[in-house]
């Protein structure tokens, strides 16, 4: 009896760690911290169908992704980038959003970024 609750015990301790490190160690997580730390972050998936989050200097802005061909393959040839709050954008100056650029343009190097208002007016000078 006492081998069962000591194997009982030891079975919940490694399950506890098992749990707290994989809290520790997710994409959430990771973004949230990046985002109060002010951090550039891109969490991406895989798949062409889900979006993508990234964070830069404590604002949150969401990708979308589209297929097409390119050179013959099938590939990521457009994303659409906007802002999840507008009021994140204070402080942000062009260069932070050529950077932004630049980091997307790394992962998809056939993509063309089509950033969406208010961004895309503040790039263009309007």
């Amino acid at each position: 009896m006492i081998w069962l609750l000591r194997f009982i015990l030891l079975f919940l301790i490694f399950f506890l760690c098992y749990f707290v490190v994989k809290f520790l160690f997710a994409s959430k997580w990771k973004f949230e911290t990046a985002r109060k730390k002010k951090r550039f972050l891109l969490i991406d998936n895989e798949d062409v169908r889900k979006n993508f989050m990234l964070t830069y200097k404590g604002a949150v802005f969401a990708g979308e992704k589209y297929m097409g061909s390119k050179d013959n393959t099938f590939d990521v040839v457009s994303i659409s980038i906007w802002p999840e709050n507008n009021g994140t954008l204070k402080g942000l100056v062009k260069d932070d959003f050529f950077f932004i650029n630049k980091k997307i343009v790394d992962q998809y190097p056939f993509a063309e970024i089509i950033w969406k208002s208010p961004v895309k007016e503040f790039l263009q000078g309007k």
